[in-house]
């Protein structure tokens, strides 16, 4: 009986992750380069995956696609776990600069790219848009939680940072997709139509760019800390904030959205925010790239065992 349920969930997961393996393999043998990657991961960023949430946000009824009860879900179980792992790490690995780094490896899912294809590779244009409302209610979290993690809390940092994240892309598309959908303002038909270009082209080069940027190095500098980091973000969490949302009762398309995002990969946004801070950026590559090599494993596991008990 379980073969049915990992072939679905193979079939979700696989073309995400060969895109990955693609991008990999384009920049071994030279098709793509460093800047490829670091051009199509600021187009990314910058362009198209928020032209992405955007379009996805404004059609939206909010007053019956937005589950309060799975946000509310995702909030408060992403600040629990939070607390408890910056709670454990004050005796291991202990204060110091991988404590930081530790935690956000942790918690930080990859939900802009990994996350929200999985979501569509699931459920579609349905999953799609649940997912871009997971992720616009917990990247705005994801960013502070992680800033107080790197500075521990640092007040001479946190107003650069602030502004940061106020200029963030993802962020206000966010605020502008919720505020159209919410005011139902009229958006021209040839601006829309324009955004959905860019939206689509968001996952194969995002996933293309991730890919293109994984480095076998940074798997042979995995240590203790990075592989137990990753043991948390694949497993030991979503495992148990599924577990504290089954009393919840939500329906199949929630759940399987919600679980998408908690077992996401860690972000490549980690990396690139520890070493801005100037910290141990080779422990942050390693969750990094650790976590992605093994997340079609955790996830084909995971939707296979939800799948089977017929949750999704």
């Amino acid at each position: 009986m379980i073969v049915p349920h990992l072939t679905f969930a193979l079939s979700a997961i696989l073309p995400i992750f060969l895109v990955l393996v693609v991008g990999w393999w384009l920049r071994r043998i030279g098709w793509l380069d460093d800047q490829f990657t670091e051009t199509g991961s600021r187009l990314v960023f910058n362009l198209a995956l928020p032209a992405l949430i955007f379009t996805n946000l404004i059609d939206l009824e909010l007053s019956h696609l937005i589950n309060l009860t799975q946000v509310g879900f995702a909030l408060g179980a992403t600040v629990v776990a939070f607390l408890v792992l910056w709670a454990g790490s004050r005796f291991w690995p202990g204060p110091g600069a991988d404590r930081g780094v530790f935690v956000q490896g942790a918690f930080r899912g990859n939900l802009g790219i990994i996350g929200i294809a999985v979501c569509a590779s699931l459920y579609g244009q349905q999953g799609l848009a649940l997912g871009s409302v997971l992720l616009a209610t917990l990247t705005l979290l994801y960013n502070f939680l992680s800033v107080f993690a790197l500075t521990a809390g640092g007040a001479s940092r946190w107003r650069d940072v602030l502004l940061t994240i106020a200029r963030n892309p993802l962020i206000l598309s966010i605020f502008a997709g919720l505020s159209v959908a919410a005011l139902d303002l009229p958006i021209p038909a040839l601006f829309v139509t324009s955004a959905e270009y860019f939206a689509r082209m968001t996952l194969p080069l995002a996933l293309l760019c991730v890919g293109a940027g994984l480095s076998l190095d940074d798997l042979r500098h995995g240590s203790p800390v990075a592989f137990a980091a990753v043991a948390l973000k694949l497993v030991v969490l979503p495992v148990m904030l599924m577990l504290a949302a089954l009393p919840l009762e939500l329906a199949p398309v929630a759940l399987g959205t919600l679980f998408a995002m908690f077992a996401a990969p860690t972000a490549t946004v980690s990396y690139v925010m520890v070493r801005s801070l100037g910290g141990n950026h080779r422990l942050a590559a390693s969750i990094v790239a650790l976590s992605t090599l093994l997340a079609p494993f955790s996830l084909a596991a995971g939707l296979s065992l939800l799948r089977g008990q017929g949750m999704i």
